[in-house]
Formats: structure tokens, C-alpha cells, sequence
């Protein structure tokens, strides 16, 4: 071997074993620098993304990540890697949702304000909605619903407008041991659900009850909050009374939905109010009625 490749072997030796000497020394504080990585509860990276800002190696990274997801410390999708469930629900009582309520609280108090009604903000949680806020003047009270309740998803319009934006197959894993377990005579079947879970993706993602019959008695019109990869939380309106045209209100509801939407997940290069760019969902973020 020349003296100039044993030099080059040389250096390239220690830059190795410097590397190694750099690595946090245990498993611990390795996945804390990867999940230090994810700077905001919507950020998306994939797996060079996360090599890069840890300075891990690739291989290590990779094997890491595979854990975190597993232990859902992390999702996995097809826009690469994402705080999951146990690592969202380390924000207190917020259980992971406080970006999201604190970008949605101007809209909840505007659309109050607009309308006179009360709003509701609410995440899916498996095949139950549970409600993150709730505002609204004495009618609220008449209202089942309270902040960290929870009821069956299909229940609902905003569980339903949530429901919409899954695929069909993802509905029926979601639903269908429990629609055949309940005892309600006005309860949903499962192909009367796809049906009106249908009929809101024609809609752009408006779900609307004109009677209340399907939901807990009153009427309601209600639009999910949609991120890249599908549903995220859901705005309802409820009226105080059951003969309140919705159709003035459904508007409203939509554009408070879709403008959250675009707070929480800009799209690159897009100002705010976009061209109503398509989601993974298939809703269009500003779609009118």
C-alpha cells in the first residue's frame, strides 16, 4: 500500500471513529434526538430528513424510527414519519391537541358570535368522537355533549364528517362491531351509514342533520379539519332550534374548517386561501356548498 493510501486510510479511520465517539452513548438519548427532530405536532419527515438533523446514521436511524412506530411514540405514512400517540399525548391534559385548539379558538368564538349557536371542536379517537370544546350560550347546557365526552363517532355530524374523510374499508374495521352490538331502533346499519358518509364527500365534507334523529336530538351542521393524510378534528354547529335553516350556516362552518386546516398544515410555497388544492381525504379544503 502507498504512503498516500495509507494516509487517506488513516484519516478516513478517524473520522469514522469520531463519528462513533459523537453518538449519544445510549438508547435513550438517541430516540430523544429523533423525536427533538419533529419541531411541530404536524411536522412530516422521512427517514433522511431524520438522519440529517440528528447526525445519526442512516442504518441507526432507520432502526429506531422502526421502534418508535411500533411502540407508537411515531406514525408512519406515506409523508414519512409523525409524532404518534404516546408521544402527542405527553402535552398535559391537552392529550396532544393544543395546537390544535389554540388555532381553532378564534374561529369557535366567531362562528358563536355569527351565529348565535353553539360550536363544538372534536377529534376522532378509534370509532368514538370526543369533544376538545364546546361554546354556546344557555342552550348549551340543554346539549349532551361536554368537553372530554365522548359518543359513538357515526352519532354525530362532526364524527361523521370525520368518518367521511376515511376510506370505506377503514370505516368498516372502525365501525362495524359496534353498530352490530347496539340496541337504539334509530341506530345506524352499516349500509345506511356509507350511504349518508357518501353523501358528505359530495358534499366537499359538509355533514348536516335537518331533523336530529341521528343526532342525540338535535339539528346540526358540522365540517372536519383535514391535514395531508385525512381528518383530523371536526367544527359542528348546533342551533337552538330544530326548524333553523342550516343551509345559511353550512358556509360558515366550512370555511372555519378549512381555514384551521390551513393554519395547521400549510401546504409549501401555498398562501393562505389557496386554490383549494385536493387532500388525501378527496375534500377540497375551500369548497363551497
Amino acid at each position: 500500500m502507498s504512503s498516500l493510501e495509507n494516509t487517506q486510510s488513516t484519516i478516513s479511520a478517524a473520522v469514522a471513529d469520531g463519528a462513533q465517539r459523537d453518538l449519544p452513548p445510549s438508547m435513550v438519548e438517541r430516540m430523544t434526538l429523533i423525536l427533538d427532530a419533529f419541531e411541530r405536532r404536524s411536522s412530516k419527515l422521512n427517514l433522511e430528513e431524520v438522519a440529517n438533523r440528528t447526525r445519526l446514521p442512516r442504518s441507526t436511524a432507520h432502526r429506531i424510527l422502526d421502534q418508535l412506530v411500533k411502540l407508537d411514540w411515531l406514525d408512519h405514512g406515506a409523508l414519512g414519519y409523525g409524532l404518534g400517540r404516546r408521544a402527542l399525548g405527553l402535552g398535559g391534559q391537552g392529550n396532544g391537541h393544543n395546537e390544535l385548539r389554540q388555532v381553532s379558538n378564534s374561529y369557535l368564538h366567531e362562528l358563536h358570535m355569527r351565529t348565535g349557536m353553539v360550536v363544538h371542536l372534536s377529534v376522532l379517537d378509534g370509532v368514538d368522537e370526543i369533544f376538545l370544546d364546546k361554546i354556546g350560550g344557555r342552550f348549551a347546557s340543554r346539549l349532551a355533549s361536554r368537553v372530554g365526552g365522548h359518543s359513538g363517532a357515526y352519532w354525530n355530524t362532526g364524527g361523521r364528517a370525520m368518518l367521511a374523510g376515511l376510506t370505506p374499508e377503514t370505516v368498516d374495521d372502525l365501525v362495524t362491531d359496534r353498530l352490530k352490538n347496539q340496541r337504539s331502533k334509530n341506530g345506524w346499519s352499516l349500509p345506511e351509514l356509507h350511504q349518508e358518509l357518501n353523501r358528505i364527500r359530495q358534499r366537499h365534507g359538509l355533514s348536516i342533520d335537518r331533523t336530529g334523529e341521528r343526532s342525540m336530538g338535535f339539528t346540526s351542521a358540522a365540517a372536519a379539519i383535514v391535514g395531508p393524510e385525512g381528518p383530523v378534528a371536526a367544527i359542528c354547529l348546533c342551533p337552538e332550534s330544530n326548524s333553523t335553516p342550516l343551509d345559511r350556516v353550512a358556509p360558515l362552518v366550512l370555511g372555519a374548517a378549512r381555514r384551521v386546516s390551513q393554519e395547521l398544515f400549510p401546504a409549501p410555497g401555498a398562501r393562505t386561501g389557496g386554490s383549494g388544492a385536493r387532500t388525501a381525504s378527496g375534500f377540497r379544503r375551500d369548497a363551497a356548498v
